[in-house]
């Protein structure tokens, strides 16, 4: 039996903006409404994005991939209108990610998350292979009948026929960090780390918890330390070095 939801859909050749850009987009469309369709604005809006540390690495912003934006949201304010759902603003998932994640004791109010959303970066889990992929974009999301809350997002590298329907609670997270070899003595056993293993048939990171460490005096070459883990989705344990972990943000 197919799952209930309510949605928003967004279409999938619109370009990969960040989040920090996808609230901005948003925040404007609020103030201008239909003026946000001329180019003069549009062009402003491309620059300034082509221009911000946001999108260092990434390709330009083009006026006219403004302006789909744009266009694609008054559509699809003008299909929650007219249908039996209540219209649902785009950033509310997007902040639900945080308020879903984060523990009780750390919850902030809307404005709080909001701006702290514009500095982060995710990653998201497949259900492919249960690897863990930076997030590119968040595309579109729905709630279940359940009440859960999926997204669904376009994995950094890949094309939109890897886009995929992510759980926001279980699979969808603030990004990794990798370590300096430095930082080895942040890793402790027992902690849940991110982890690179590769063999004949996959290259992925997956979820692994650190079974045991063999601390080494550092050479020139780095952090010679040795890091017992076993990963989660087959319970595979592997001896790795400093290079192939990531930490969970603290």
């Amino acid at each position: 039996m197919d799952v209930g939801f309510e949605s928003m859909e967004m279409n999938d050749d619109l370009p990969e903006f960040t989040l920090a850009e996808i609230m901005e987009l948003d925040s404007f469309f609020k103030e201008v409404g239909e003026e946000s369709l001329n180019q003069e604005f549009c062009q402003k809006l491309a620059t300034n994005f082509s221009c911000s540390r946001h999108r260092t690495g990434k390709p330009a912003i083009q006026w006219e991939q403004v302006q789909s934006w744009f266009q694609e949201k008054q559509e699809l304010k003008a299909k929650a209108t007219s249908s039996r759902f209540a219209p649902v603003e785009f950033v509310i998932p997007l902040c639900a990610i945080m308020t879903i994640n984060a523990p009780e004791s750390s919850q902030k109010t809307k404005a709080e998350r909001i701006a702290e959303l514009s500095e982060l970066v995710f990653e998201a889990k497949s259900s492919k292979d249960s690897a863990w992929y930076d997030v590119a974009s968040f595309l579109n999301y729905r709630i279940l009948c359940t009440g859960e809350l999926e997204v669904r997002v376009r994995f950094a590298g890949f094309k939109n026929v890897e886009d995929e329907w992510v759980n926001v609670k279980t699979a969808v997270r603030e990004r990794s960090i990798p370590l300096e070899p430095s930082e080895c003595h942040k890793v402790k056993v027992g902690d849940l780390v991110l982890c690179y293993r590769e063999n004949d048939d996959h290259a992925l990171y997956g979820d692994a918890y650190v079974m045991g460490i063999q601390r080494r005096v550092h050479g020139l070459e780095g952090c010679r330390c040795i890091f017992l883990v076993r990963f989660e989705y087959d319970d595979v344990q592997e001896e790795v070095s400093l290079t192939r972990i990531c930490a969970r943000p603290t």
